[in-house]
């Protein structure tokens, strides 16, 4: 009985892990909703993730994109245009996150509308 406890317990700790992991690369104010941004259209240009994320400056944004390329979320494209565009669209490492969004979203419609009382 006792390996089944400690057995148990190893896989609470992993998982907790796994969640802080994950909290870790998403952590911040702005990075789920960059993701929700790119997300909802597929390919964003900077101005219109700034756009979308009200209350962000152009430096976080910057920063925040930079952060989510390094870790493989969403991919940068410079193209060759006049003037140059640069686009962010999710990686495949990055997409497996739409079930999330999704679910998050949901969720959240469901907390505003319960205390809003509705």
């Amino acid at each position: 009985m006792g390996c089944k406890i400690e057995e148990f317990r190893q896989e609470q700790k992993k998982r907790m892990r796994a969640v802080q992991d994950a909290m870790d690369t998403l952590n911040g104010k702005w990075k789920i909703s960059i993701i929700t941004s790119i997300c909802c259209y597929g390919t964003r240009r900077f101005s219109d993730i700034l756009n979308d994320v009200v209350g962000i400056s152009n430096r976080m944004l910057s920063k925040e994109l930079k952060e989510l390329e390094i870790n493989e979320l969403i991919k940068r494209t410079v193209l060759n245009t006049q003037p140059v565009t640069v686009q962010y669209e999710l990686t495949a490492h990055g997409d497996t996150l739409q079930t999330i969004i999704t679910n998050l979203t949901d969720w959240g419609i469901v907390h505003r509308n319960k205390i809003a009382g509705k």
